[in-house]
C-alpha cells in the first residue's frame, strides 16, 4: 500500500522545505515532491495528514544496553567500577528469560517514544545462550523498533557467569544468529559480533569477532578506552602498547571496527582510526554521568572517523533519547574546547541520524527514495519549538537545542505508525510500567 505524507515542513537534503511530501510503499520511501504533484501521480495513495508536523528522519541509537533500563537509579553518583559492581554485577544473574524480554520492551518502548527508530543494543546477558538474544529480538519486534543486536563476546571470568562464553561457544552462537536474521529483507533485525573490550575479551576473542565481521561483510563493535584503568591495564599486559596500538597489532583496526567511547586515546591513536576508516559510537551523557572524561570529537572528525551517537544503558545516563545526545555532544565539546564553532547543530543532527545509520550499514537516517521509511513527526505548535518563522530557519537549532519530548507527536518505523499523539501504539505505557514493577520484584531491586 502506498501512503502520502504532507508535512508542514520536510527535512530534505539538509534543509527544511514546505509544500513537499513523500510517498511510501511498504517499508520504503518511494518518491518525494510537491504534494499536489504526488496526489496526481499516485491517486490511490492513502493520505496521512501531517500538516501540523515537521517530518524528519528517525534517530539512530548506535549504543545501548537494554537490560540496564531496569537498573536506572540504583547506582548513581559513583565511580565506574563501584557503579558496575553495585548495579550490573549485583543484579545480572537474577534475570529470567521473561525478565530479559520485559526489560527490553521497557527500554525500546521508552526510546521509541523519544524518536529512536533504530537501536544498536550491545547485549551480554547470556545465561540462557541464544535464547537470551532471542528475547531481545522478540521484544524489538513486539515494540516495533528496528534492532541491530551487537551480540557481545565475553570471556573474562571476573564477570558474572551469565556474561561468559568460551571462544568456540561465542562464535558458534553469534554466527548462528547472524545466519538466521541478517537475511531479513525488511532489515528490522540484524546481528553483529561485539567482543566486549580489551579488559573483558581476550585477544583471541577480539580476533574471532573481527573474523566474523570480515566473513559476513559487516561491522563489529568493541568498547575501547572508556576509563583510564583500561588503558593502564592494556599497557601493562602488552608491552606498553595503548589500546588502539594493541588492537592494530592484532590486525583488527579497519573499516569494520566501531569503537565505543574512545575517551582516553592519544592523538596518534585517533589518526590510526581515521586512516583505517573506523567508526565511533559516542555516548556523551554516559561519559559525563560516570565521570569518564571527554572524547576528542573535533580531532575524530578531522581524522576521518565516522561518528554516531549512543545513549548507553539507562543506568549510566539516565535518559535514552538521541535528541538529548545531539544537544550534549555539541555543548560538551564547546565547553571542552572553548570554541563555540567546533561543532554545530547540523553536525550533531547528522551524527544522530544518517551518520549513525551508515555506521550500522542501514539505508536509513535520511529522507531519500529507496531508503527505509523511518521518520518522526514533531509538532510545530509545541512551546519548546517556538519561535518558528515562515522560512523555518529556526527549526533545526530548536530541534537540537530546545525541543522537549512533548513535541515528538508521531513515529513511523518501517512504514508503520508506532507512536501517535505521543502514545505508543504497539503496547501501552501502563502495560510497560506494570511489567517494570513486577520485574523489580523478580530481581529483588
Amino acid at each position: 500500500m502506498q501512503q502520502l505524507y504532507n508535512p508542514r515542513y520536510l527535512y530534505l537534503n539538509g534543509t527544511f522545505v514546505s509544500g513537499q511530501g513523500i510517498i511510501t510503499q511498504g517499508n520504503k520511501i518511494l518518491d518525494i515532491g510537491p504534494c499536489s504533484v504526488l496526489k496526481d501521480k499516485y491517486p490511490s495513495a492513502q493520505p496521512c495528514d501531517w500538516s501540523s508536523l515537521v517530518l524528519i528522519p528517525g534517530t539512530v541509537n548506535v549504543h545501548n544496553h537494554c537490560f540496564q533500563s531496569i537498573l536506572r537509579g540504583l547506582s548513581c553518583d559513583r565511580p565506574f567500577l563501584e557503579w558496575r559492581d553495585n548495579a550490573l554485577y549485583k543484579f545480572s544473574n537474577r534475570f529470567s528469560q521473561k525478565d530479559i524480554y520485559n526489560a527490553a520492551v521497557f527500554a525500546f518502548g521508552e526510546m521509541m517514544k523519544y524518536g529512536v527508530t533504530t537501536v544498536c543494543d550491545f547485549f551480554y546477558l547470556h545465561q540462557f545462550g541464544k535464547e537470551s538474544d532471542k528475547m531481545i529480538i522478540q521484544a524489538a519486534k513486539d515494540v516495533g523498533i528496528r534492532l541491530v543486536l551487537s551480540r557481545t563476546m565475553y570471556d573474562w571470568d571476573g564477570a558474572p557467569s551469565g556474561y561468559v562464553e568460551n571462544i568456540e561457544t561465542a562464535v558458534h552462537n553469534t554466527e548462528e544468529l547472524m545466519q538466521e536474521y541478517n537475511s531479513d529483507p525488511s532489515q528490522m533485525t540484524k546481528v553483529l559480533p561485539a567482543p566486549h573490550s580489551l579488559h573483558a575479551a581476550s585477544p583471541e576473542m577480539v580476533i574471532a569477532g573481527h573474523a566474523l565481521a570480515k566473513k559476513y561483510n559487516c561491522g563489529y563493535h568493541i568498547h575501547v578506552a572508556e576509563e583510564p584503568f583500561e588503558v593502564e591495564q592494556v599497557k601493562k599486559e602488552h608491552g606498553g602498547l595503548t589500546p588502539v596500538e594493541f588492537l592494530d597489532s592484532l590486525g583488527v583496526v579497519d573499516d569494520t571496527m566501531t569503537i565505543v567511547h574512545g575517551v582516553w586515546l592519544k592523538d596518534s591513536e585517533i589518526d590510526t582510526l581515521g586512516k583505517a576508516h573506523a567508526h565511533l559510537a559516542y555516548c556523551p551523557s554516559s561519559n559525563m554521568f560516570l565521570a569518564d572524561g571527554i572524547t576528542d570529537i573535533p580531532h575524530m572528525r578531522k581524522a576521518g572517523v565516522q561518528i554516531g551517537l549512543g545513549s548507553d544503558g539507562a543506568c549510566s545516563n539516565n535518559r535514552i533519547s538521541i535528541f538529548e545526545e545531539m544537544r550534549m555532544t555539541s555543548l560538551l565539546q564547546k565547553a571542552n574546547t572553548c570554541d563555540a564553532m567546533c561543532l554545530n547543530y547540523n553536525d550533531v543532527f547528522n551524527m544522530g541520524t544518517k551518520d549513525g545509520a551508515s555506521l550500522l550499514g542501514l539505508p536509513a537516517g535520511e529522507i531519500k527514495p529507496g531508503y527505509l521509511a523511518d521518520f518522526v513527526g514533531i509538532s510545530i505548535d509545541d512551546i519548546s519549538m517556538q519561535p518558528i518563522s515562515d522560512s523555518g530557519e529556526q527549526l533545526l537549532p530548536n530541534i537540537v537545542y530546545s525541543m522537549q519530548p512533548s513535541a515528538i507527536r508521531r513515529v513511523v518505523v518501517n512504514g508503520k505508525l508506532t507512536v501517535n499523539d505521543c502514545n505508543l501504539l504497539t503496547i501501552t505505557e501502563t502495560t510497560i510500567v506494570n511489567k517494570v514493577r513486577q520485574l523489580m520484584k523478580n530481581i529483588g531491586a
